[in-house]
Order: C-alpha cells, then sequence, then structure tokens
C-alpha cells in the first residue's frame, strides 16, 4: 500500500479510501445482520460494530495489497 490516489488534484493515501469503503460495508452488514435478527445472540452490540469494521477494513486492505 504505497503511493497515493490522485482524487481530482487531491492526493489521498489508500487506507483512507479503504476505511470509508469499510465503514460503508460494514454499515450494510450492519444493517443486514439486525434485519435478520442476530444481534439476539451479541453480548455487546458496539464492541461487535467495532470488530465488524476492522475485520471488513484489514480483508479490504488485504485484497488491495493482493490485487491493488
Amino acid at each position: 500500500m504505497i503511493g497515493e490516489i490522485d482524487v481530482y488534484g487531491l492526493f489521498l493515501p489508500p487506507l483512507l479510501i479503504l476505511a470509508v469503503v469499510a465503514w460503508v460495508v460494514s454499515g450494510l452488514l450492519r444493517r443486514a445482520l439486525r434485519a435478520v435478527g442476530a444481534y439476539g445472540w451479541v453480548w455487546h452490540p458496539p464492541l461487535f460494530d467495532i470488530a465488524l469494521y476492522v475485520i471488513v477494513l484489514s480483508g479490504l486492505a488485504a485484497l488491495w495489497a493482493r490485487f491493488g
């Protein structure tokens, strides 16, 4: 993950872009898990949300390193 991404002359680190994408993806996953009723099995929902975000962000970073 070396280098920057050029967005109309503004150079952004790739991790910032991945963090925003991971936030959106984890938000969609949270909404889907709430609709299914999976949060009934979760002991501490905010802690679960943070862990879900970290897992999604690390997965996206691994995919970026592999294919980007």
